[in-house]
């Protein structure tokens, strides 16, 4: 898989061939950023090029693709290339010690086919306490032939000790313009839906592609609905809604919905950049009910949806977060709307 093929992360891939070229790589490198943009896809391609039968082009490393090596990166069965990931099937996925020791025991020997052996950790930071230890042992003194590409979204969660010893490169979440027009080439969607996806996955590329687009688009209308005016007027609606909503375990997806759309209101107000709404399609609803909305009541509302979402993990009782959130709303819309004729 070639460079090219990648959406955005221009510099950190020139960064990665001037530091090949100089000879100059380091023996350990953490990919970090956002969730779903790019950093797997981009040490795949780093372990083709650098693997790559065809060698470097005259321009910069790059791998051809299509060579026995790129092929059997992408299929996992090239003898000097491994890859480590959580196992997903659990319910708290982890990296265990194991697994870092079976690889210990690999990267050891010399490469059988190319000039360096690689590994890829995937969500790095899901590694136990053990195969993080274990790491740090190869890390702090390793083979001259290898090369460990650690890859995670929270690299807070990392030790410190394994973060000192790895080369950092952060990641930037792609353009939007760059996510839309991949949706379009690869998805072959109209500009208004791949904006949409785009907006939604707040440019995360990955989240993007394997969005179901019918399903989002379902639950937007249900979203449309919900805040509403008329249907918020009835206080018995607004409670047997987020109790169904709850019980289908839906209530972290609806408040995240319930976010976007205060948000939107939000821009209306203060008269923001409307490329930034994520409804687009109704702004007439949307200017009107920021005619009537209480600013400071909206703004206390994306802050506390925003700190129920971080406190979704510790058992938070998301059914009375979400009543809470829509009742407030309710309040916040309805203070001041005309009642109706």
């Amino acid at each position: 898989m070639p460079f090219h093929t990648i959406i955005g992360h221009r510099s950190t891939i020139a960064s990665l061939q001037t530091a090949t070229a100089r000879q100059r790589l380091a023996h350990a490198y953490l990919f970090h950023g956002e969730d779903a943009i790019g950093k797997r896809t981009t040490a795949l391609c780093f372990a083709q090029a650098l693997l790559c039968e065809s060698g470097p082009s005259v321009d910069a490393l790059d791998a051809c693709g299509t060579c026995r090596s790129c092929h059997h990166i992408d299929t996992r069965t090239h003898p000097d290339y491994f890859v480590i990931e959580p196992d997903r099937e659990l319910a708290t996925p982890q990296i265990k010690i194991e697994q870092i020791r079976e690889i210990e025991q690999q990267i050891i020997y010399r490469p059988l086919v190319g000039d360096r052996k690689i590994c890829i950790i995937d969500d790095a930071d899901r590694m136990t306490i053990g195969a993080a230890n274990a790491l740090l042992k190869t890390l702090e003194e390793p083979p001259d032939h290898s090369l460990f590409l650690l890859i995670s979204s929270r690299p807070a969660s990392l030790p410190a000790t394994i973060r000192s010893r790895c080369q950092s490169l952060r990641f930037a979440t792609p353009a939007r313009t760059d996510v839309e027009a991949a949706l379009i080439l690869k998805r072959e969607m109209p500009p208004t839906d791949a904006r949409f996806l785009a907006m939604l996955s707040e440019g995360r590329l990955g989240a993007a592609l394997s969005t179901d687009l019918k399903v989002v688009r379902a639950q937007q209308q249900e979203l449309i609905e919900l805040v509403s005016l008329n249907f918020l007027r009835s206080i018995t609606s607004v409670l047997t809604a987020a109790e169904s909503l709850a019980k289908a375990d839906r209530a972290a997806e609806t408040l995240s919905w319930i976010a976007r759309w205060v948000r939107d209101l939000v821009i209306i107000q203060v008269g923001g950049d409307r490329d930034q709404l994520l409804n687009v399609d109704q702004v007439p609803v949307l200017e009107r009910d920021s005619r009537h909305a209480q600013s400071d009541a909206l703004l206390d509302l994306l802050r506390d949806i925003e700190d129920t979402q971080q406190q979704a993990t510790r058992h938070l009782n998301l059914h009375m977060a979400l009543e809470n959130i829509l009742l407030r709303l309710r309040d916040a819309l309805l203070a001041s709307a005309p009642q109706p004729v």
